[in-house]
């Protein structure tokens, strides 16, 4: 079976560009420039498509007051063409009240909509964005730092030491039994009827394989051997990336929530998942989520998922 997640990048990150300030200069003046904006992205009207802004765009709305100055992040080349594209992350100098500013929503109101480049674009500009916010002091002298190469790293403005984005590695399971159904969970923080796979973050000194088995029995009481990787998601909430595996247990009975992270386990057929999310019963993992494609990909295998049959679910999150 395919992969989950194994599409090739269609961004060139042109790592080389970013140590020459004046080659970045030059290419944000004819960019194609993502704004970033209090968490959110500016969007075309209908949220399906990304709004890019120009340099000119970007310098009026400073002058204005509208927004801050912010930073630039290069993201790369479009592989294609070569186009340049920056991330401008800027907050509004207006108060934030509960009202998102129109033209901007969150990547997770969009991620299902957008296409798979712009789609790219966003995880890479919003996992930047997230860290520069949370790392603007040295964390050897506590000192303030800046913006460089491009926004791929931060240098602290005393010591000039480097400081590197962060990446927390999680995995995520889809767990099958020997009859090929699959077993999810349910969190107390999600609505009723909303089914994920298991998930948690890798510690220190472990392996991936040992992460699965370990988060799997922690959650769900099964233990689980074959255990293949299917593919990776940025997940920039705040800052991760999940590692996607499948997994079997042979003592599918046995599975109890751990009361806490799961106060719920089921057991689901393709029949079933296909009935329960039909009927709104079951709420499946938003589309842009790699628990989704995880799920999607199990359906697809089976006979209930020939002929074009799709599964739909909730697209909400909370």
């Amino acid at each position: 079976m395919s992969a989950v997640n194994g599409q090739v990048s269609k961004m060139d990150r042109a790592g080389h560009l970013r140590t020459n300030q004046t080659t970045l200069d030059q290419m944000w003046q004819r960019a194609k420039i993502l704004h970033v904006a209090d968490a959110r992205l500016a969007v075309e009207a209908g949220g399906t498509k990304l709004r890019f802004l120009s340099a000119s765009q970007v310098q009026s709305l400073i002058e204005s007051g509208e927004y801050k100055l912010g930073e630039k992040y290069f993201l790369g080349l479009d592989e294609i063409d070569q186009e340049p594209y920056f991330a401008w992350n800027s907050s509004s100098v207006a108060p934030q009240g509960e009202k998102a500013p129109d033209g901007y929503l969150t990547l997770r109101e969009i991620g299902g909509l957008i296409s798979e480049f712009e789609m790219e674009i966003s995880l890479h500009a919003v996992a930047l964005a997230n860290w520069h916010k949370s790392h603007t002091h040295c964390a050897r002298c506590g000192a303030a730092t800046s913006v460089a190469q491009g926004g791929a790293i931060r240098t602290c403005d005393k010591d000039q030491s480097e400081h590197y984005p962060r990446t927390d590695c999680a995995v995520i399971v889809l767990v099958r039994d020997k009859d090929d159904r699959i077993l999810l969970g349910h969190q107390p923080v999600w609505p009723e009827g909303r089914f994920s796979c298991f998930a948690g973050f890798l510690e220190p000194g472990e392996t991936f394989e040992q992460c699965v088995q370990r988060e799997v029995l922690e959650e769900s009481g099964v233990l689980v051997r074959e255990i293949d990787y299917l593919g990776s998601q940025p997940w920039p909430f705040p800052a991760s990336i999940m590692i996607s595996f499948d997994a079997v247990t042979d003592a599918p009975e046995i599975a109890r929530p751990d009361g806490q992270e799961i106060t719920e386990v089921k057991w689901f057929s393709r029949a079933e998942v296909k009935a329960q999310s039909d009927a709104g019963t079951l709420l499946l993992p938003p589309t842009m989520s790699v628990a989704r494609k995880m799920i999607d990909r199990w359906f697809a295998s089976g006979a209930e998922g020939q002929g074009g049959a799709k599964l739909i679910g909730g697209e909400t999150w909370r």
